[in-house]
């Protein structure tokens, strides 16, 4: 019977490529015409369907976040509280954690893509409702894309959304996406439009400008909604029992606790001991040290915390010292390159980080994406119009790799001999040492600050910076708090930044954002670097483009040869595992691990309460029931 069925299933989608006057008309839509699920699947692999709903988990954030001060995420001023948008507000399309460039219909039942593949439409699932009853609405859809591609939002949504000429309402439930040209992924990033209630901000019948909503509950239409808040320390999401997709197959099995709490703290030590002391329930952990040494003890050895190694199938994230190129000091590559022979990853890695990590070599790692050797015949075809923009030794010579060091004094790569000719390329740009520091002809002294906001890489400048001292360099290392960093950041106040990119499967419009030379000029932007590069942005223009994932592989690694022959970064290290630890007995998880995920988000929405958790929950619930009760 599956098979008959399986069979008009596939009868019917080629009289509709027959003969349909459209491009694409499905419940799903993929980037290269892969799509996993068929229209009318039950739920996703990864998933237990019939998880029960309830009990809670508290956990922290796995980023530097450290206070929160608004309710609104979509803005450049302030910080928003953790997982706010992916708990509160949906999105046309969902991604799944089992396919790189898919989505599946949520507020959209499906998605129509044109014949000349400029606009797709939209049409909204009538069951879809906001958190305050009202219907989702192909106005409310417009109104979303307008404000957050307007001046009072941050201007990466301008980026991400820049492919988009326009929204149009069709109908009630009907709107199209237009788009300035043909670009495979923009159906995606038209469907990860994150909607909004056009009531939201709106007090008296006055609408505020959406940079002056702060801390106006949130109207979205997500499967939770804001809970208990200790205001700018502690928040809680409460499962919202009356949500709309809740036995969506997109849905179903997801998003099982009834309440989802994180804590901020200050500093890694203290986030470190509340969790041994029973805070909160789960940790991912990033320091290689704090993993062989902290996350040991009485509680571990009994079992009462379990500590996991998580395999996964995610590309490798990009991690390093990323230089603000918009400093004259560092717009020489000599320079940049020169300061990333001083670092000595290998004594880093046998002393501090118990050989715990790979070194990152590119922006890609880990991937198909990732350059490797001399450019191939395909990456030479794409590269060669651009031959006046780049050095001669992108086309010639193998992909550049970060230095190594040995311990063998004839091998040529030895700390001292990196230093050496970090010295020449030094001189080469115009600075070389006397009066006792590293000086132009100017006679200023070359000085570098790296910020940080935890502390944690004071372990890492401090034998980096005496290695750059060595050269004649001076060093200053600060640590200031997240919100002044983030304030930093969003308007390139800095010198040298540790940054963290999480890899990508299907890397796409994200990197006019990260690379591009408009987003340089655009403040909260993701370029930190500052690049400005013609070539690097014909080279995105081509990824845009890419019609089959073969062509967005050579293109991507084009990029990250063009990348690393510009030494913008010194190459940190980075884990094949996610590191993570949580408290035994209160979760359970599907038989099936996806293969793309995040921890957090894996957790937060496809595990479930354990009976004890769920014994408990009921038992604090009823409690504070009675408490409240007059």
């Amino acid at each position: 019977m599956r098979k008959f069925g399986l069979l008009m299933s596939l009868f019917f989608a080629l009289i509709v490529a027959l003969f349909s006057p459209i491009a694409w008309a499905a419940h799903a839509y993929g980037q290269f015409g892969d799509v996993k699920y068929p229209a009318n699947f039950q739920h996703f692999d990864y998933v237990n369907s019939a998880a029960p709903k309830g009990g809670e988990i508290t956990l922290v954030p796995p980023t530097r976040l450290s206070n929160f001060d608004k309710y609104n995420p979509f803005t450049l001023k302030g910080s928003a509280p953790p997982s706010l948008n992916g708990l509160v507000f949906e999105t046309l399309l969902t991604g799944t954690m089992d396919e790189p460039t898919t989505a599946y219909g949520l507020l959209a039942q499906d998605v129509v893509l044109a014949p000349d593949r400029l606009s797709t439409v939209f049409t909204l699932n009538p069951l879809a409702k906001f958190h305050n009853g009202d219907a989702v609405l192909a106005l409310d859809v417009k109104h979303s894309f307008d404000q957050l591609t307007s001046k009072e939002a941050a201007p990466q949504y301008r980026t991400i959304f820049g492919e988009i000429s326009g929204v149009t309402v069709l109908s009630e439930r009907a709107v199209r996406f237009d788009f300035k040209r043909v670009n495979a992924e923009l159906p995606l990033i038209a469907g990860s439009l994150p909607v909004f209630s056009r009531q939201w901000g709106v007090v008296n019948g006055v609408r505020k400008p959406l940079d002056k909503i702060v801390t106006d509950t949130p109207i979205g239409s997500g499967p939770y909604r804001i809970g208990k808040v200790n205001f700018g320390k502690d928040i809680s999401y409460e499962r919202d029992t009356a949500y709309w997709a809740r036995d969506l197959n997109v849905r179903r099995g997801l998003f099982n606790f009834d309440r989802i709490t994180y804590k901020i703290y200050k500093d890694n030590t203290a986030q470190l001991e509340a969790f041994k002391a029973g805070e909160f329930d789960f940790i991912q952990a990033f320091i290689a040290r704090e993993w062989a040494r902290a996350y040991s003890g009485r509680q571990f050895d009994s079992g009462v915390l379990i500590k996991k190694e998580l395999q996964h199938g995610n590309a490798g994230d990009f991690q390093g010292f990323q230089f603000n190129t918009r400093r004259d000091k560092f717009k020489d590559v000599r320079v940049r390159q020169a300061i990333a022979l001083a670092m000595d990853f290998e004594w880093l890695n046998r002393q501090l980080f118990y050989n715990a990590y790979t070194r990152v070599r590119g922006y890609f790692v880990g991937s198909d994406f990732e350059a490797k050797g001399k450019p191939t015949a395909d990456e030479l075809t794409l590269l060669e119009p651009l031959r006046a923009l780049l050095p001669a030794e992108v086309f010639t010579q193998a992909v550049p790799q970060p230095p190594v060091t040995s311990l063998e004094p004839t091998s040529g790569h030895t700390l001292r001999d990196n230093l050496r000719q970090a010295r020449d390329l030094l001189a080469q740009a115009g600075w070389t040492y006397r009066d006792g520091a590293l000086r132009n002809a100017k006679g200023d002294v070359f000085s570098i600050e790296f910020l940080d906001n935890s502390g944690s890489m004071g372990r890492v400048v401090t034998p980096y910076a005496k290695n750059l001292e060595k050269l004649g360099m001076a060093v200053n290392y600060k640590v200031i708090d997240y919100a002044i960093l983030q304030k930093r950041l969003d308007v390139f106040d800095f010198e040298v930044i540790s940054n963290r990119i999480v890899g990508s499967e299907a890397p796409g419009t994200e990197l006019l954002e990260r690379f591009g030379s408009k987003a340089a000029d655009s403040e909260g932007s993701s370029n930190v670097m500052g690049l400005k590069s013609p070539a690097v942005d014909a080279l995105l223009d081509r990824i845009m483009s890419a019609k089959t994932r073969p062509e967005l592989v050579v293109r991507v690694q084009a990029l990250d040869r063009v990348l690393r022959h510009g030494h913008y970064a010194v190459p940190h290290w980075y884990s094949s595992v996610h590191r993570v630890a949580y408290r035994a007995g209160l979760f359970e998880q599907a038989a099936v691990t996806p293969r793309y995920y995040q921890p957090e988000a894996w957790v937060t929405s496809t595990w479930w309460a354990s009976p004890a958790n769920l014994v408990a929950h009921r038992q604090v619930s009823t409690a504070l029931d009675v408490k409240k009760a007059p």
